[in-house]
């Protein structure tokens, strides 16, 4: 096989064929700037800077068709011609080009005189490699319904088929490669990264997607620049100087391999190492951009490097090399050039020619032969997006109803050798067709990382919150710039970088670390605490006395002190002074249903009983010097039966209180989180605060009636007088409960109980020592003064 050089109106490469396939590629990179004087016909544009990347994928194409010719198994007795035409990067000649295969116009030296057999278009067009260039194209050619298969044009924008219904692509759509970028920089932890984009739809497109997905990782942007090879040197400065004064240590570039082959040269001029550069597919796998080519070398040369030999008018010529004449076979060439495995890119080409065979093999019938078939692109475009076939590798090829393919992507890692080369290694996998949490595999160990290091870099606006702290964004910047904060008391974070602490559950609270929750001491009056104990010991002490009161009382009872003032009620007070004494153990301990029922019954049951025997004795003091005047019925009217049916009947009426209480809403053991951040107080809950205000205040109205009766019987004879001790007792048991509601409302947890308690044995001592211990020390230390005598002796003097 040979190649035809032709002139800029014609194919720079073409081959003939019973069905022809269009090739577009940028053989160069550039052209030379011109001033047209708009008076002649502009020239055409002298195209420069040769792109081996171009030519491989011109190469691959070829490969490919000659491959299906030499098949007995695709196309049988049918052969595959190429027209490929040079664009040199520029839209206006990609349009020119796709114009003259779609109408087959190439200029003829000489008219043919054979019939017109067979369409003068091309049936398909592979091309082209860079996204903005594709866009024209395909808009213009569009209404031909020409198959344009691109095998490098990843804009995301080309897969809307309302605009585009004749673009196909063998490469996946960046929509996958950006968010395929941003779950590796996620991957890595990098989450303040700087962003350079080409300033074309490829890279503005791509970077849009790779910007919306990173802002949903948690990724943010430090800078995000547009650059394309053309900038003039003060906007490439301006890039500089962003990148010297950026704070992130990783470069997400979304460029074409020309852009970046101009950005690494200005890179390296103004000396900025020391960066993790992540790449698109497009200047990834160019082996030329790790060398920092600068791609000027002539057209010439890369010949002479094919087929290793020498045209005359080389310079480099030594006369000893074998003469190239132009038509050199490239089926025989092994080298660099050649070798597909070199860029798994090249394989698209190839796909998109064997999809294009493919189709015409579907549409053709072919078996042994093939059918005579007038071909139409429509045709051949409807065949092509339904094809679904394996390559001699394996790699399957379809196209899904946006005509893309599966998107799988290699990922590359640039790993430097000890000659100076670039290894490109394949450490990991991007496969979107598994479930989204296994879509990514990377294998850590064998990656190497700027400036050959083997640890992961670390690129962050602010370090990661430990546990026991919360983020909190920093004014006016990203959100990935953020103080720590510590979590207030009550709350923690047991995560990383959390947003947010978490209030600890009512019965728990936060360590000192603030990243775990604690449960809570729970805290209430018990027997092994000090304050416990002391009031447990003045309690038995004041049982033991009233008992041992009693039984000076019972050994003495036929004595006048005793009998003086009705015996029976004092033994009736001191049993209700034992029960006051020992209802106040109720209150110690955890509290319970019972205990919670039985402390405020029983405290207020027993108080009423022992007031209403200070009341009944006041009542007989008083009644008994009434009896002494003459004339005088009074004790008859208040005799000891009397005596037992009034105190009967005021513990009635508390008894009656207590019940309505317990029956309605009786006091429970209750929890109370609020005395206390860090403590639970175990406390019992009134359950009715009016039963409880009732039960007590029915009891002040008793101590109150008690008193004023005593007061007034305070003049009568001493000898016979118990009701000054009665209104003394009275005097401090009312002192103590009035001075124990504030106590005992402003008392936190246990201590509010404590009060109460106290204030219960304080009352029951001022009534035992105020009434009885002057008997006892009468009875005990004075028996002489212990005579009836002696009791009437101030009555007899009057």
């Amino acid at each position: 096989m040979g190649i035809c050089w032709k002139d800029l109106k014609n194919p720079q490469l073409s081959n003939d064929g019973d069905i022809i396939l269009g090739g577009i590629f940028s053989f160069h990179s550039s052209w030379k700037n011109r001033q047209d004087s708009y008076i002649y016909k502009p020239l055409p544009l002298e195209c420069t800077s040769l792109n081996f990347r171009e030519f491989q994928f011109a190469q691959a194409m070829i490969f490919a068709i000659e491959e299906i010719n030499n098949s007995t198994d695709l196309l049988p007795g049918i052969s595959l011609g190429y027209k490929m035409y040079d664009t040199c990067g520029s839209v206006a000649r990609s349009v020119r080009a796709a114009l003259a295969l779609a109408n087959g116009n190439e200029a003829i030296s000489a008219p043919s005189e054979e019939q017109c057999t067979k369409p003068a278009q091309v049936q398909a067009i592979i091309g082209e490699t860079t996204s903005s260039v594709s866009r024209a194209i395909i808009t213009v050619i569009g209404p031909f319904y020409i198959p344009l298969i691109s095998h490098f044009a990843t804009c995301a924008c080309l897969s809307d088929k309302t605009k585009y219904p004749s673009f196909l692509r063998t490469i996946p759509s960046d929509y996958y490669q950006s968010r395929a970028l941003a779950q590796m920089v996620k991957h890595f932890g990098w989450t303040w990264v700087g962003a350079i984009r080409g300033n074309d739809d490829y890279g503005n497109n791509g970077m849009a997607t790779f910007t919306e997905t990173a802002q949903q990782l948690g990724i943010c942007l430090e800078y995000s620049v547009p650059f394309f090879r053309t900038d003039p040197p003060d906007k490439i400065r301006k890039i500089i100087d962003i990148i010297k004064a950026s704070t992130s240590k990783v470069i997400v570039a979304f460029l074409t391999h020309m852009d970046m082959d101009v950005l690494t040269h200005e890179l390296s001029n103004h000396n900025l190492t020391g960066y993790q550069w992540v790449g698109s597919e497009s200047w990834i796998l160019d082996s030329q951009t790790p060398l920092n080519s600068s791609g000027h070398e002539i057209f010439t040369e890369l010949w002479e490097t094919l087929f290793s030999c020498k045209f005359k008018q080389s310079e480099s010529s030594t006369g000893n090399e074998r003469e190239c004449t132009g038509h050199e076979d490239l089926t025989g060439v092994k080298n660099g050039f050649t070798d597909m495995s070199l860029m798994p890119i090249f394989n698209n080409v190839y796909k998109a020619v064997y999809a294009v065979a493919h189709a015409l093999h579907s549409i053709l019938g072919c078996n042994q032969t093939c059918q005579k078939v007038q071909l139409d692109p429509l045709m051949i475009l409807q065949e092509i997006k339904t094809i679904n076939f394996k390559t001699k590798e394996g790699d399957e090829v379809y196209f899904n109803q946006n005509g893309d393919p599966a998107a799988k992507y290699e990922i590359i890692n640039w790993q430097p050798t000890e000659n100076g080369i670039v290894d490109f290694v394949t450490v990991g996998l991007y496969d979107t067709s598994l479930p989204a949490d296994k879509q990514l595999k990377l294998q850590n160990n064998s990656l190497v990382w700027a400036q050959n290091s083997k640890q992961v870099p670390v690129s962050v606006c602010s370090e990661k919150c430990p546990p026991g702290t919360r983020k909190v964004l920093q004014k006016g910047k990203p959100v990935c710039c953020y103080d720590c904060i510590r979590c207030a008391e009550g709350e923690i974070s047991n995560s990383t970088d959390s947003v947010t602490c978490v209030r600890c559950q009512p019965e728990f609270w936060s360590n000192e670390r603030r990243d775990s929750c604690v449960k809570k001491e729970a805290e209430f009056l018990s027997y092994e605490e000090i304050m416990g104990v002391l009031l447990t010991a003045a309690s038995l002490f004041g049982t033991c006395m009233t008992v041992g009161v009693a039984v000076i009382f019972f050994r003495h009872r036929k004595s006048p002190i005793v009998r003086a003032n009705n015996s029976e009620l004092s033994f009736l007070l001191l049993f209700s002074l034992t029960l006051c004494f020992l209802c106040s153990l109720t209150f110690i301990g955890q509290p319970s249903d019972w205990s919670c029922m039985l402390r405020h019954t029983a405290f207020g049951i027993t108080f009423v009983l022992c007031i209403s025997c200070v009341l009944g004795k006041t009542m007989v003091v008083l009644m008994a010097f009434r009896a002494t005047l003459p004339g005088s019925n009074v004790m008859k009217w208040f005799g000891p039966v009397q005596q037992r049916l009034s105190v009967l009947a005021f513990t009635l009426i508390q008894v009656v209180i207590c019940v309505l209480w317990l029956s309605i809403s009786p006091p429970f053991p209750f929890k109370n989180f609020r005395g206390f951040k860090d403590k639970i107080i175990l406390e019992c809950a009134l359950g009715s605060a009016l039963g409880f205000w009732a039960v007590l205040g029915y009891i002040g109205l008793l101590a109150i009636l008690c008193f004023i009766l005593a007061f007034l019987a305070r003049k009568l004879p001493d000898n016979f007088n118990e009701a000054k001790f009665i209104t003394f007792s009275m005097l401090i048991f009312c002192a103590v409960w009035i001075s124990f509601i504030p106590a005992y409302v402003s008392s936190p947890g246990k201590f509010s109980v404590a009060v109460e308690i106290f204030a219960i044995l304080a009352s029951s001592f001022a009534l035992l020592i105020c009434i009885f211990i002057p008997k006892c020390y009468i009875i005990l230390l004075k028996p002489e003064k212990n005579t009836k005598k002696n009791m009437m002796g101030k009555v007899a003097q009057k």
